[in-house]
Parts: C-alpha cells; structure tokens; sequence
C-alpha cells in the first residue's frame, strides 16, 4: 500500500493566554522583537505580575490520508478544526509531533488571503497563483477558467480592495481550485458565497477527489460533509473524538448529546457575536409555558428565541434561523416577519424574538439551530451563529394522537405533519350478499 499523502504524528498545538503583550506568530514579528528589544524589556515588568495559562488547542492528533480521500473536519467552536489546517498550511507551527506532506498543496482558510487590496484581480490571480507554488505558464493557461469559474469578469482591472466579501472569496478559492494542487485545503470560508456559487464549490471538490487529488475541509454543514466525504474526523477539545464513515460520524456529533444545550448567552456584550451595529445576546429554546427545554415532545410547540442588543440606529433588521437534523439536512429557516417592525428601522436596545415552531411538524431527533443577525437595504450580516444550540424531539410510542398512529418501527422523513385524514367506505355486491345471507 503506497504511504499516506498526509501524515499527522503526535501533533500539539499549545497556546499561552492571559499575558499582557503576547506576540503574533511569524517570522516579520520574530525579526522585529529581535531589533527591537526595548519593547520587550519596556513590557517584561507587566508581563511577570500577570499569570500565564496554557490552552492546548490540539493534543497529540494522529491521523494517516490517502491520496485521493476528501475528509471533512467537524467539531465544536474550539475544538482545534481551524488550528489544524494552519498547521497544515504551514501558517502555524506546532508545539510537538510532526507532518508530512507528500504533494502541493493549495489553500484557503481566509477571505483574500495571499491577496493584495492594491492590485487588481487580474493581477492577484497570478500573484496567490506564485504563492501556490504555480509557474506562470500554468496560471496563463488556467486564467480564463479561473475567471468564469469566480464570475468576476467584470471587475478583473478593479483593485480587489473594492471587491465585496462574495467577490473576494470567489477568485480565491477559483485560483486555489483550478491550479491543479495535490493537497486541497479549505476552512468555512465558503460560507459567505451564495448558495449557486457553494454548489459549484462543492462540485469542484467532488471533482477533485474523483481525479486522484485529496481534500480536507472543514465545515458545519452535515449536509456538504456527508455527501462530498466517505471519511469524516470529529474534534473535541482538540483530540479525535471520532474517525469513520462520514454518515456515522455526522449523525454521532449531531445525536450524542455534545454541546446539546437549550441556551447559549453572552454575558460579555463586547464579546458576543456581531460588530458595532448589533450584538447577539442570546439563542433559547423554550416550551410554550416558558421553560428553557433541551427535549421536546413531537406534539408540542417549540420557540427559538433570540436576544439582541442593537448598538447604532436606522437599520432594518432582518433576524432569522436555520434548523437542521442530525443528518445535517436543512429543514427550514424562518425570518423575523412581525409586523410591527417589518420594514421599520429600529431604535437601539434590547431585543426578544420567538419564532414558534407548531407541534407534529418535526420529525423526532436531535435538532441544530444556527442564527443570523443581518441588515436589509444593504445588506449585510453583522453575526452568524452556526450550531448555536441544539434539542431533541421525540416521539412516544404511549402517544396516541402523533402521526405515527400504531407504527413502532422508525419512520423516514424530515419532517412528520399530523394531517387531516378522511376515510369512507363502499361494501361490496358480494360483502352485502354475504350480511343478507
């Protein structure tokens, strides 16, 4: 069997928090301390009277990737996902253990990154492209693929500084996509595309794994991770929670319980979801009595309750939710339609809004909700919460009145609606005959 494409020994990733003055990671930063050692000196005093914390991001992660495997990374907020592509990426070098790379590897963990604001798109295109290792011949006969793939055609002199975020992470990932690397590595980064230019995306990957090349990914979305990946890596407080077909580990993340919680609050507004325009304070899950509920009883109605405190005025807010199952379909999002603040700008504050979901509409099991919080007119998101939290319906065999009637065994299907049934009834010439007789 030939070796792995990918090799992760032993890998740890430890950060030091809570000291005042801690420096970035890299090479232009080292360089400036080692010039510059007044600062260090000017600091060393404060940074002595404030005690140090380790955090360990990642701890001894092992992990072996054939060529040709697209692998989906799934875990938590802060379960070492985006710390391990960095890694990978050579953006971040470990604390202990070590990788291998066998191959070229392209990647695209942030919005624009290898991108410069003064330069136009055509020019970035070959300057990420020679960050990527890639010739010139090989840009200049990939350009105009990578151009109608981004559908930035329009906008190829303008200096990216003016491209929006769609804009930005399009060409990006075009160029990353398109020049042909061994290695593929992608964090969330695609969430910010529309969703005609996320299936285009995903059909490159899938591509990609179908030629030979290898993929890792990160994501949220159970849904791209169960239908791009066989594989899939669950983290947890930066171990390897789970490593396995990627049905079995999306359904286990989503149904075991990890993170399952009715509330989530931030308590520090400065460090809660959003920008200066509104902060998320708050998503709950609440019964119709009022109770915060992990667990819901398929016949009964359930609220997804958002707080948020809007900082600056004159905006028309757009506040809405997804839901997905455990097998990570999307069931439904709901916006924010009360029509008392429809099409309103509103005032800042606090706000609270419920958006109820009726009884005998879900299916039974585990249920995620994820959160946004945008701006119309223009648009804009300013906080987006994925897997905020997560609760359960069930459906008891001892119920009588639920769409699964006398039926005990499982029951397929997203959703699971009590419909309004009529049945009658004609006799048969020969049942009527046999009555008389």
């Amino acid at each position: 069997m030939p070796d792995p494409i990918i090799t992760i020994e032993d890998l740890s990733k430890r950060y030091m928090i809570g000291r005042q003055g801690d420096q970035p990671d890299g090479l232009r930063h080292a360089l400036e301390r080692a010039f510059r050692p007044w600062n260090w000196l000017r600091a060393a005093g404060a940074r002595r009277s404030i005690r140090c914390e380790e955090f360990w991001a990642l701890r001894n992660v092992n992990l072996d990737i054939r060529q040709g495997e697209i692998v989906g990374i799934i875990g938590r907020n802060g379960a070492g996902k985006s710390t391990l592509l960095k890694i990978l990426s050579r953006i971040t070098e470990p604390t202990a253990g070590r990788i291998r790379l066998r191959g070229r590897t392209a990647s695209l963990l942030e919005v624009g990154t290898g991108f410069h604001g003064d330069l136009t798109g055509r020019e970035n295109i070959y300057l990420n492209g020679a960050i990527l290792g890639m010739t010139r011949s090989e840009i200049k006969r990939k350009f105009d693929e990578i151009v109608a793939f981004a559908d930035v055609e329009r906008f190829l002199d303008t200096p990216v500084k003016r491209y929006s975020s769609g804009m930005y992470v399009r060409l990006a990932f075009a160029v990353a996509a398109h020049l042909d690397p061994e290695i593929l590595i992608v964090d969330e980064v695609l969430a910010v595309g529309d969703a005609e230019f996320q299936k285009k995306c995903l059909d490159k990957m899938d591509h990609a794994g179908h030629t030979g090349r290898t993929v890792l990914f990160v994501s949220h979305n159970m849904q791209a991770v169960t239908r791009l990946s066989q594989r899939c890596v669950l983290l947890e407080q930066g171990t390897v929670k789970l490593d396995g077909p990627a049905q079995r580990v999306a359904a286990a993340y989503l149904s075991s319980g990890v993170g399952m919680t009715a509330v989530r609050e931030w308590a520090d507004l400065a460090a809660a979801p959003g920008d200066g325009v509104v902060r998320l304070r708050a998503v709950r899950i609440r019964s119709v009595e009022g109770e915060l509920v992990d667990t819901v009883d398929i016949r009964r109605p359930v609220g997804v309750e958002l707080e948020y405190e809007i900082l600056k005025p004159g905006y028309v807010f757009h506040p809405h939710f997804g839901l997905r199952n455990e097998d990570g379909v999307v069931l439904f999002v709901a916006q924010d339609v009360d029509p008392a603040w429809r099409r309103r700008r509103r005032p800042p504050g606090r706000y609270i809004s419920t958006g109820w979901i009726p009884g005998n509409l879900l299916a039974e099991g585990a249920m995620s909700v994820s959160v946004t919080l945008m701006t119309l007119e223009p648009e804009n998101h300013h906080a987006d919460v994925v897997d905020a939290v997560l609760f359960r319906v069930i459906d008891s065999l001892s119920a009588k009145d639920t769409a699964r009637g006398d039926y005990p065994r499982p029951i397929p299907g997203v959703m699971r609606p009590l419909l309004q049934w009529t049945t009658t009834h004609v006799p048969s010439e020969r049942a009527v005959e046999a009555l008389v007789d």
